[in-house]
């Protein structure tokens, strides 16, 4: 009789979460792979439906709007002005998507690998009098966590106010004697969605991938880079970690501390109250045009992929790309073939090393149509690579925390700054031309001819490119 219940209960499961996929399903295609799945894989498939397949845009993380609660910035004539230029289709939608108008007051200075990065940032840090903002999906122990420990506690004794978010899985391995010390000198620090057992399955798989850090309100950096020694010493099986960061000084830093304050609303359901913040001392050969875009999966359209989508469909002349987990979707696939076919020199670079052998076999899956498109593709053999950037046609280029993967676009909480200058842009544009003058370029002719076990270890990888 008991095996009766459980098969009614099952069934009644089954049911209504199959009304659930059929009224908030994301894509026909998915929606379809995931009613198999839980009528075929017995109890499995509604478990990986729960952990994996929600779609968080229909059901929101986070209750309350973000002008509710923070009033977020409105555009002032000058903004608008802004918008009027060749990329205004491009800052309307980020600021629909995010509220974040373009700012124009703005010094950047781009930062290469973990030492440069380092140094300005502790530099920074040293020199902050009200208070320091620090969020992170990997922050691991080690040489660069004591080293900011005690400067914590230098500042703290000052009267600096520092909080700080860590994600609660990619910060996984920080251990609670290292929280506690941090709470001891006076940090205020929570995680992002830690893992707990009660709500295994309906956090686990949304993640704050952000990298942000805010001092004093004025000066901010974001980008790739995440504290881990490996970004100074470099690792035993990847070698050296390369990556790119972003200092920013002026307007746009604000926006970057409202995120922060967004995100620690969400972890301490505790408010920031506003510093006021003297404008920077900004020369006119630094007015940068910058806009923040962000993006999580309790939006109402995902931001990021939108952003990108634009960008590659605005390329005229050049769209060079370098990203570790270059996983499309269809619309990105798409609008990166139709680029490349209409005569854009399109260029992908991907580390020739990689973090995980399943994600590397489900990116270079995609390579031999995407050769056969027209695109360029170097695998930087120097170490593991992990910028985040695209740079087009000398004029706009972007620097962050998001990959081209559905994870980053759906799942994870994310963050870019889009600058629109263009000696910003060439000045990314020759770094991306110095880097792959020692890559290896990728023939169409070479790769078609692989092994077929390489192509089956792609097809493999492939099937988990909706979850990587």
């Amino acid at each position: 009789m008991w095996y009766v219940i459980l098969i009614s209960i099952y069934l009644i499961s089954s049911g209504l979460i199959v009304i659930t996929v059929l009224l908030h399903g994301a894509r026909p295609s998915k929606t379809l792979a995931w009613v198999l799945a839980i009528f075929t894989v017995p109890v499995g498939g509604i478990l990986l439906y729960l952990l994996l397949g929600r779609n968080r845009r229909k059901n929101k993380l986070l209750k309350l709007k973000k002008q509710a609660f923070l009033n977020l910035p409105q555009p002032t004539a000058y903004h608008m002005d802004s918008l009027k230029g060749e990329y205004q289709k491009l800052m309307k939608l980020v600021y629909k998507n995010s509220f974040f108008p373009p700012t124009v007051n703005n010094r950047l200075h781009l930062l290469k690998d973990g030492k440069t990065t380092f140094e300005a940032i502790f530099s920074a840090l040293e020199n902050a009098e009200e208070q320091i903002h620090l969020q992170y999906y990997i922050f691991e122990e080690g040489e660069l966590a004591d080293r900011l420990l005690v400067l914590f506690q230098e500042k703290i004794a000052k009267g600096v106010k520092i909080r700080m978010i860590y994600d609660g899985i990619g910060s996984f391995s920080l251990s609670k004697a290292y929280r506690e010390k941090l709470l001891a000198v006076g940090v205020e620090v929570y995680p992002f969605l830690p893992f707990k057992f009660g709500r295994f399955l309906s956090s686990l798989n949304y993640r704050n991938h952000r990298k942000i850090i805010v001092v004093d309100g004025k000066l901010a950096f974001t980008g790739g880079i995440n504290i881990s020694d490996k970004y100074l010493k470099g690792d035993l099986s990847l070698g050296n970690w390369h990556d790119m960061h972003l200092k920013i000084q002026g307007e746009a830093a604000s926006h970057l501390n409202t995120i922060f304050a967004m995100d620690w609303y969400l972890v301490s359901q505790k408010m920031i109250d506003p510093l006021v913040v003297a404008k920077a001392e900004i020369t006119e050969t630094d007015k940068t045009l910058v806009q923040i875009v962000s993006g999580g999966p309790d939006d109402d359209f995902p931001s990021l992929e939108q952003a990108y989508f634009t960008i590659i469909n605005k390329a005229t002349d050049y769209l060079f790309i370098t990203n570790p987990y270059i996983i499309p979707g269809q619309a990105i696939m798409q609008a990166l073939q139709t680029t490349a076919r209409s005569g854009v020199d399109v260029r992908l670079m991907v580390s020739e090393k990689v973090d995980s052998i399943i994600v590397g076999w489900c990116v270079r899956s995609y390579f031999e149509s995407m050769l056969k498109s027209g695109i360029k593709i170097y695998l930087f053999p120097e170490g593991f690579l992990h910028s985040k950037i695209i740079v087009s046609d000398d004029a706009v280029s972007t620097i962050g925390t998001a990959n081209l993967d559905d994870r980053s676009f759906e799942q994870n909480y994310e963050v870019n700054a889009i600058i629109y200058d263009r000696e910003f842009a060439r000045l990314l544009r020759n770094d991306f031309l110095k880097d792959s003058n020692i890559s290896r370029m990728l023939s169409y002719q070479e790769y078609v001819s692989r092994p077929w076990m390489e192509k089956l270890k792609e097809g493999f990888g492939k099937v988990f490119s909706s979850v990587l």
